[in-house]
């Protein structure tokens, strides 16, 4: 089974969620104005159920209501493909017809060193290790540091993950200052020339304040070690989670800006429409999504492919991976 199939299969319940509650919207409604009023406002608690939010609800469904597509589905993948989409440029070519596809090329990261943060049980350090190897395959040099240093054995479980992947992974003793962590491991990336350095952070409580005054800490340290880095500060977010994944997100922002979500576990959830809110609430991209522990269940996001794969429609064979 192809990534994209995965990712049809991983989004059949928030796929469901929207059928069943918005039964007409596969209907030609040409025919009928009625039909198409029922259908619409069907689909606005149907969007609701699917932690769209009630914000992006009401944008989607007003973009469907001007829509001259005479079919409810269309007028609807249109619209979810633009919400989804927070790069205004790349959001003017998707109207003007034009899809330009994430999954073409790398995903580059805006320099060195990349923060990973998000609470406990998200799966930050499998992401990591994900991110690795997709990056080690295009040519990277790529570097790990275990700041994770306060859950037991998390630092040898990235170091399993570098051994196998062939990275060099930057360690601390358990219980020790994270901060010290990131300070050793920027140091060390400067020194090697490391291309990429993938920062690992102890999963935090959201509404912790003290920590996340430490994720604050980490940040400067690595810029005094590497002036100007981390260049990107990626959040893992566990797409089961639904809105509270949002208040996550939003309270990691206030702290650290972020610059890229990384959404996890989307097989098997009917919470997919929560990637909507967060790009538009917060106009941060959508880096990767995971639909799978494989190691290549990690893949770029697309918005053009995600809708395409929610309504379970043909995927052309050139974007297929």
């Amino acid at each position: 089974m192809s990534w994209l199939e995965r990712l049809r299969d991983g989004l059949s319940k928030t796929r469901k969620q929207i059928s069943d509650t918005a039964g007409f919207i596969g209907q030609d409604l040409r025919d009928s104005f009625t039909n198409r009023l029922d259908s619409i406002e069907d689909l606005e608690y149907a969007l609701i159920a699917a932690d769209v939010g009630r914000a992006a609800t009401e944008e989607i469904i007003a973009d469907v209501r001007a829509s001259d597509k005479p079919n409810l589905q269309e007028a609807l993948m249109e619209a979810l493909t633009l919400q989804l989409e927070p790069d205004a440029k790349r959001a003017q070519f998707r109207k003007f017809g034009f899809a330009p596809s994430a999954r073409r090329t790398t995903v580059d990261p805006g320099g060195h060193v990349v923060m990973v943060i998000g609470v406990n049980g998200v799966g930050k350090t499998t992401t990591i290790a994900k991110l690795g190897q997709y990056y080690r395959s295009r040519g990277r040099g790529v570097m790990f540091a275990a700041g994770d240093t306060f859950r037991a054995a998390a630092g040898a479980q990235l170091g399993v993950w570098g051994e196998r992947l062939g990275v060099p992974v930057v360690q601390g003793p358990e219980g020790g200052d994270p901060a010290a962590v990131a300070f050793d491991a920027a140091s060390a990336r400067v020194a090697r020339g490391t291309d990429l350095l993938f920062v690992d952070t102890a999963g935090r409580l959201h509404t912790k304040h003290n920590l996340m005054e430490e994720l604050k800490k980490v940040r400067r340290v690595i810029d005094k070690a590497d002036p100007g880095e981390p260049a990107e500060v990626w959040l893992v977010l566990d797409a089961v989670t639904g809105q509270n994944g949002l208040q996550q997100a939003k309270k990691f922002h206030e702290a650290t800006p972020l610059t890229g979500v990384i959404v996890t576990k989307l097989d098997g959830t009917a919470k997919g429409g929560i990637l909507i809110p967060i790009v538009r609430e917060l106009g941060v991209p959508i880096k990767f999504i995971g639909v799978g522990e494989g190691a290549n269940d990690l893949q770029p996001f697309d918005s053009r492919e995600f809708v395409q794969a929610l309504f379970d429609v043909d995927i052309p064979k050139e974007t297929q991976g």
